[in-house]
This record gives C-alpha cells, sequence and structure tokens, in this order.
C-alpha cells in the first residue's frame, strides 16, 4: 500500500512538472489572448490575466460559432469591430505571431475590408490583415515600410480563395526580415517585410479601423511578441496551448487521478 501511495505521489509530480514546463513554452512571449467566450458590459477579457481587455463596438459575442469554447467574436456589419489599447509589448515588438481562426459570413464587399490591423504612428500595417479588394475572398497581410508581405493568398496559395461559411486558422509570423504565412497549420507562403516595421503607441483593431470591417466570426485570438515555430502555430490552431495557468492545471490533474485512482 505503502509501494503504491509512493509511486502515485511520483507520477503526480511529475505530471506537474511537465505541465508546469509546458506552460512556461506557451506562456513564452504571449501578451495577449482573446477567447472570445463571453464579454461583460461592452468588455472582452484578456485571458493573458495581462488586463489588456478589448472593447467592442457594433460586434457582439455569438454561440452559434466557435471552435474552441462556447462562443466567437461576430463582426456581422461593415463598422463592427474591437479595440485593445496601446501598451508596452504592443508598441516594441520587432518579430511577432498573430493566430486565429475565422469563418467569413459574406464575401468581400469589392473594397480592402479589415480582420486585423496594429496600427503605429502613420501607418497600419504592424501587422495589417485585410481581405483583397477583390468580391471573392483572398488575405492581404502586410507591414511598412513599403507595405510588404502577401497580396491576395488563399488556403492553396495566391488567387485561390476561401469559402463562407467554413472555419480556417490563420497565422502570420514575423522573424526578422520574413513572414510566413500559414493556414491551418500549412506554410502557404513565405515574403519578405521590413525587418524593422513601423511600431509605435497605437491600438491594435479586430474589424475595421478607417476601413470597412470584413464579414466574418473570429475565434481565439493570440497574440506573440516573438517568432513561433511551425510546431508551435500547430499546436496553438489544436487548442493545446491554451494560457491555463500550472497551478490550474496541476489541480485538474490531481482531480482526474484522484477519481481514477478511487
Amino acid at each position: 500500500m505503502r509501494l503504491m501511495m509512493y509511486l502515485f505521489v511520483v507520477a503526480l509530480l511529475m505530471v506537474g512538472s511537465a505541465l508546469a514546463t509546458h506552460a512556461e513554452v506557451q506562456d513564452d512571449g504571449l501578451i495577449v489572448y482573446f477567447s472570445f467566450d463571453e464579454e461583460k458590459g461592452g468588455t472582452v477579457k484578456d485571458e493573458t490575466g495581462g488586463g489588456n481587455d478589448g472593447k467592442i463596438d457594433n460586434a457582439s459575442i455569438s454561440t452559434k460559432e466557435a471552435v474552441h469554447g462556447k462562443g466567437s467574436l461576430l463582426c456581422e456589419k461593415g463598422q463592427s469591430g474591437m479595440t485593445v489599447d496601446s501598451f508596452k509589448e504592443l508598441e516594441s515588438y520587432g518579430d511577432n505571431s498573430f493566430l486565429f481562426w475565422v469563418n467569413f459570413t459574406d464575401k468581400n464587399s469589392g473594397s480592402w475590408n479589415q480582420i486585423v490591423a496594429k496600427k503605429a504612428p502613420g501607418s497600419d500595417r504592424s501587422p495589417g490583415i485585410w481581405t483583397c479588394n477583390r468580391v471573392t475572398l483572398h488575405i492581404h497581410y502586410r507591414f511598412n515600410p513599403g507595405n510588404q508581405g502577401t497580396h491576395c493568398t488563399g488556403p492553396g496559395g495566391e488567387g485561390d480563395e476561401f469559402e463562407t461559411g467554413e472555419w480556417y486558422h490563420l497565422a502570420g509570423v514575423k522573424e526578422g526580415a520574413k513572414l510566413r504565412f500559414y493556414i491551418d497549420g500549412e506554410e502557404i507562403e513565405e515574403q519578405a517585410v521590413p525587418k524593422d516595421h513601423v511600431q509605435g503607441e497605437e491600438k491594435l483593431y479586430v474589424g475595421k479601423t478607417g476601413y470597412a470591417s470584413a464579414l466574418f466570426y473570429i475565434d481565439d485570438l493570440y497574440v506573440y511578441d516573438r517568432a513561433l515555430s511551425g510546431k508551435e502555430v500547430v499546436e496553438v490552431m489544436e487548442g493545446s496551448l491554451l494560457p491555463v495557468e500550472p497551478e490550474d492545471k496541476l489541480s485538474t490533474t490531481w482531480g482526474q487521478l484522484k477519481t481514477h485512482r478511487d
């Protein structure tokens, strides 16, 4: 009996150590995360615990569509959106990674329609992510100076289009002077971008800025101030890097092991 208890405790400590290590990796460079599961008084919580919450405007949390959790942000009008006030890490990153799920509810308006943008003085491309000015759906992912990055890209590469009513996972990873663009965990393009892109104090926007919003659901928006590896992009897409504190994971694991043992 004592031997069994000893082995159980050792196993529990090993699991806890592994989970803590995993949590340290997942949180490395994660500066803001929105699950979009709920809003309170027009505020969407930043679930990193950093307090950089989002304010929604003419948008809503929908429980009709979600990839992980119970909700997503619905931008169903051309003036829908969410803003996040400026903070230090958002203003100063060089390398960065933006990852999110998107489900388009309608085709493009024939203009540049905003999905996500980090604005900076004199620029809305740090990065700026739009659907292209075509009536079909493609992604335009750019940095300034020079307005460099992807042009009009879809799941099959340049010129291919997204379908409405389907979830796609998008990831843009800027590392030095390169942008790697992923769709559903696969690298679709690598493009040259400015190593020192325009940066500084300005808001992060989901949906509208000076452009009309694209019409879409968005779920699980992650922003890192470092370049993720291809493996990490897939892990984020699969939901295995959700930002849960190590002690929460350990207590959950304890409960599961205890139930199993009983």
